[in-house]
Protein backbone atom coordinates (compact mmCIF):
# COMPACT_ATOMS: atom_id res chain seq x y z
CA UNK A 1 0.00 0.00 0.00
CA UNK A 2 1.26 3.45 -0.88
CA UNK A 3 1.69 6.06 1.85
CA UNK A 4 0.99 9.73 1.21
CA UNK A 5 1.44 12.52 3.73
CA UNK A 6 -1.47 14.96 3.93
CA UNK A 7 -0.03 18.42 4.48
CA UNK A 8 0.71 21.83 3.02
CA UNK A 9 3.73 22.27 5.29
CA UNK A 10 6.93 21.99 3.27
CA UNK A 11 9.00 21.19 6.36
CA UNK A 12 6.75 18.24 7.21
CA UNK A 13 7.16 16.96 3.67
CA UNK A 14 10.93 17.34 3.95
CA UNK A 15 11.06 15.32 7.17
CA UNK A 16 8.75 12.58 5.87
CA UNK A 17 10.69 12.35 2.61
CA UNK A 18 13.90 11.72 4.56
CA UNK A 19 12.44 8.43 5.81
CA UNK A 20 12.32 7.18 2.22
CA UNK A 21 8.85 5.65 2.58
CA UNK A 22 6.37 8.16 1.17
CA UNK A 23 4.96 7.83 -2.31
CA UNK A 24 3.20 11.17 -2.58
CA UNK A 25 1.60 14.16 -0.90
CA UNK A 26 -2.01 15.32 -0.73
CA UNK A 27 -2.88 18.95 -0.16
CA UNK A 28 -6.16 20.85 -0.01
CA UNK A 29 -7.12 24.54 0.19
CA UNK A 30 -7.21 24.46 4.01
CA UNK A 31 -3.74 22.94 4.29
CA UNK A 32 -2.28 25.36 1.74
CA UNK A 33 -3.86 28.31 3.57
CA UNK A 34 -2.31 27.13 6.85
CA UNK A 35 1.13 27.04 5.27
CA UNK A 36 1.09 30.81 4.77
CA UNK A 37 2.90 30.42 1.44
CA UNK A 38 1.80 30.78 -2.16
CA UNK A 39 -0.10 27.91 -3.77
CA UNK A 40 2.14 27.31 -6.79
CA UNK A 41 5.29 27.95 -4.79
CA UNK A 42 4.30 25.37 -2.18
CA UNK A 43 3.21 22.70 -4.64
CA UNK A 44 6.37 22.99 -6.72
CA UNK A 45 8.57 22.77 -3.63
CA UNK A 46 6.73 19.63 -2.57
CA UNK A 47 7.32 18.12 -6.02
CA UNK A 48 11.02 18.85 -5.60
CA UNK A 49 11.12 17.17 -2.18
CA UNK A 50 9.32 14.01 -3.34
CA UNK A 51 10.77 13.27 -6.78
CA UNK A 52 8.55 10.94 -8.76
CA UNK A 53 5.77 11.14 -6.18
CA UNK A 54 2.12 11.91 -6.88
CA UNK A 55 1.39 15.42 -5.61
CA UNK A 56 -2.31 16.34 -5.35
CA UNK A 57 -3.24 20.00 -5.81
CA UNK A 58 -6.90 21.02 -5.70
CA UNK A 59 -9.03 23.30 -7.84
CA UNK A 60 -11.09 25.82 -5.87
CA UNK A 61 -13.82 26.79 -8.33
CA UNK A 62 -17.14 24.94 -8.42
CA UNK A 63 -18.42 25.72 -11.92
CA UNK A 64 -17.16 23.52 -14.75
CA UNK A 65 -15.59 26.16 -17.00
CA UNK A 66 -13.57 27.78 -14.24
CA UNK A 67 -12.62 24.39 -12.78
CA UNK A 68 -11.30 23.31 -16.17
CA UNK A 69 -9.26 26.48 -16.51
CA UNK A 70 -7.78 26.00 -13.04
CA UNK A 71 -7.11 22.30 -13.64
CA UNK A 72 -5.22 22.94 -16.87
CA UNK A 73 -3.17 25.65 -15.17
CA UNK A 74 -2.32 23.49 -12.14
CA UNK A 75 -1.45 20.42 -14.20
CA UNK A 76 0.93 22.47 -16.36
CA UNK A 77 3.18 23.29 -13.42
CA UNK A 78 4.83 19.87 -13.05
CA UNK A 79 4.45 16.33 -14.39
CA UNK A 80 4.04 14.96 -10.84
CA UNK A 81 0.90 16.97 -10.14
CA UNK A 82 -2.43 15.19 -9.76
CA UNK A 83 -5.43 17.52 -10.05
CA UNK A 84 -7.68 17.17 -7.02
CA UNK A 85 -11.39 17.58 -7.74
CA UNK A 86 -14.41 17.52 -5.37
CA UNK A 87 -17.14 14.94 -5.92
CA UNK A 88 -19.80 17.28 -7.30
CA UNK A 89 -21.61 17.20 -10.66
CA UNK A 90 -19.25 19.65 -12.34
CA UNK A 91 -16.33 17.83 -10.71
CA UNK A 92 -17.27 14.46 -12.20
CA UNK A 93 -17.65 16.13 -15.59
CA UNK A 94 -14.22 17.71 -15.15
CA UNK A 95 -12.62 14.37 -14.24
CA UNK A 96 -14.01 12.84 -17.42
CA UNK A 97 -12.57 15.69 -19.49
CA UNK A 98 -9.17 15.52 -17.80
CA UNK A 99 -9.05 11.75 -18.13
CA UNK A 100 -9.53 12.10 -21.89
CA UNK A 101 -6.60 14.52 -21.90
CA UNK A 102 -4.37 12.11 -19.97
CA UNK A 103 -4.32 14.30 -16.85
CA UNK A 104 -4.33 12.41 -13.56
CA UNK A 105 -7.02 13.24 -11.01
CA UNK A 106 -7.80 12.68 -7.35
CA UNK A 107 -11.53 12.83 -6.60
CA UNK A 108 -11.97 14.06 -3.05
CA UNK A 109 -14.77 14.25 -0.47
CA UNK A 110 -16.06 10.78 -1.33
CA UNK A 111 -18.13 9.20 1.44
CA UNK A 112 -20.18 6.47 -0.27
CA UNK A 113 -19.65 3.68 -2.77
CA UNK A 114 -22.21 5.35 -5.06
CA UNK A 115 -20.06 8.46 -5.21
CA UNK A 116 -16.98 6.30 -5.76
CA UNK A 117 -18.69 4.56 -8.67
CA UNK A 118 -19.23 7.87 -10.45
CA UNK A 119 -15.61 8.86 -9.87
CA UNK A 120 -14.36 5.53 -11.20
CA UNK A 121 -16.56 5.68 -14.31
CA UNK A 122 -15.31 9.21 -15.00
CA UNK A 123 -11.74 7.88 -15.00
CA UNK A 124 -10.40 9.11 -11.66
CA UNK A 125 -6.82 8.11 -10.94
CA UNK A 126 -7.44 8.18 -7.19
CA UNK A 127 -10.72 8.04 -5.28
CA UNK A 128 -10.35 9.64 -1.84
CA UNK A 129 -12.68 7.87 0.60
CA UNK A 130 -12.86 9.83 3.87
CA UNK A 131 -12.97 7.78 7.07
CA UNK A 132 -12.26 9.99 10.08
CA UNK A 133 -15.06 12.44 9.36
CA UNK A 134 -17.53 9.55 9.11
CA UNK A 135 -16.27 8.04 12.35
CA UNK A 136 -16.88 11.42 14.00
CA UNK A 137 -20.59 10.98 13.19
CA UNK A 138 -20.67 7.62 14.95
CA UNK A 139 -20.60 5.53 11.76
CA UNK A 140 -17.96 3.19 10.29
CA UNK A 141 -15.85 5.19 7.87
CA UNK A 142 -14.06 2.07 6.64
CA UNK A 143 -17.28 0.48 5.36
CA UNK A 144 -17.32 2.63 2.21
CA UNK A 145 -13.62 1.90 1.71
CA UNK A 146 -14.20 -1.84 1.79
CA UNK A 147 -17.17 -1.52 -0.57
CA UNK A 148 -15.21 0.69 -2.94
CA UNK A 149 -12.26 -1.72 -3.07
CA UNK A 150 -14.68 -4.56 -3.84
CA UNK A 151 -16.32 -2.47 -6.57
CA UNK A 152 -12.98 -1.61 -8.19
CA UNK A 153 -11.90 -5.26 -8.15
CA UNK A 154 -15.26 -6.60 -9.34
CA UNK A 155 -15.61 -4.32 -12.34
CA UNK A 156 -11.96 -3.84 -13.23
CA UNK A 157 -11.79 -0.07 -12.87
CA UNK A 158 -8.29 1.39 -13.02
CA UNK A 159 -8.89 3.89 -10.20
CA UNK A 160 -6.96 3.47 -6.95
CA UNK A 161 -8.75 3.68 -3.61
CA UNK A 162 -7.12 6.33 -1.44
CA UNK A 163 -8.09 6.30 2.24
CA UNK A 164 -8.24 9.89 3.48
CA UNK A 165 -9.05 11.60 6.77
CA UNK A 166 -6.83 9.05 8.50
CA UNK A 167 -6.52 9.84 12.19
CA UNK A 168 -4.51 7.00 13.78
CA UNK A 169 -2.68 3.70 13.14
CA UNK A 170 -5.89 1.62 13.33
CA UNK A 171 -7.15 3.44 10.24
CA UNK A 172 -3.95 2.38 8.48
CA UNK A 173 -4.39 -1.23 9.63
CA UNK A 174 -7.99 -1.29 8.42
CA UNK A 175 -6.90 0.22 5.11
CA UNK A 176 -4.45 -2.64 4.64
CA UNK A 177 -7.09 -5.21 5.57
CA UNK A 178 -9.52 -3.65 3.08
CA UNK A 179 -6.95 -3.85 0.29
CA UNK A 180 -6.86 -0.08 -0.29
CA UNK A 181 -4.19 1.13 -2.68
CA UNK A 182 -3.17 4.27 -0.77
CA UNK A 183 -3.54 5.82 2.67
CA UNK A 184 -2.89 9.52 3.20
CA UNK A 185 -2.46 10.99 6.65
CA UNK A 186 -1.18 14.00 8.56
CA UNK A 187 2.49 13.98 9.47
CA UNK A 188 1.53 13.53 13.14
CA UNK A 189 -0.45 10.38 12.33
CA UNK A 190 2.37 8.99 10.20
CA UNK A 191 4.80 9.41 13.11
CA UNK A 192 2.47 7.27 15.23
CA UNK A 193 3.26 4.30 12.98
CA UNK A 194 6.75 4.18 14.49
CA UNK A 195 5.43 3.87 18.02
CA UNK A 196 4.99 0.68 20.04
CA UNK A 197 5.74 0.29 23.77
CA UNK A 198 7.61 -2.98 23.17
CA UNK A 199 9.89 -1.27 20.65
CA UNK A 200 10.71 1.47 23.19
CA UNK A 201 11.31 -0.92 26.08
CA UNK A 202 13.28 -3.35 23.91
CA UNK A 203 15.58 -0.63 22.61
CA UNK A 204 16.12 0.72 26.13
CA UNK A 205 17.13 -2.75 27.33
CA UNK A 206 19.49 -3.37 24.40
CA UNK A 207 21.26 -0.07 24.96
CA UNK A 208 21.43 -0.55 28.72
CA UNK A 209 23.01 -4.01 28.34
CA UNK A 210 25.44 -2.67 25.74
CA UNK A 211 26.55 0.20 27.94
CA UNK A 212 26.89 -1.99 31.03
CA UNK A 213 29.19 -4.31 29.05
CA UNK A 214 31.39 -1.36 28.05
CA UNK A 215 31.25 -2.30 24.38
CA UNK A 216 31.90 -0.11 21.36
CA UNK A 217 31.38 -0.43 17.60
CA UNK A 218 35.01 0.16 16.70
Amino acid sequence: MKLFVDTGDVEEVRLAAEWGIIDGVTTNPTLIAKSGKGFKETVLKICELVPGGAISAEVVATDYDTMLKEALEISSWHEQIVVKVPLIESGVRLVSTLSDKGIRTNVTLVFSVGQALMAAKAGATYISNFVGRVDDLGADGMEAVRDTVDMINTYGFESEVLVASVRHPMHVLESIRAGAHVATMPFSAMKMLFKHPMTDSGLARFLDDWNKAGLSIS
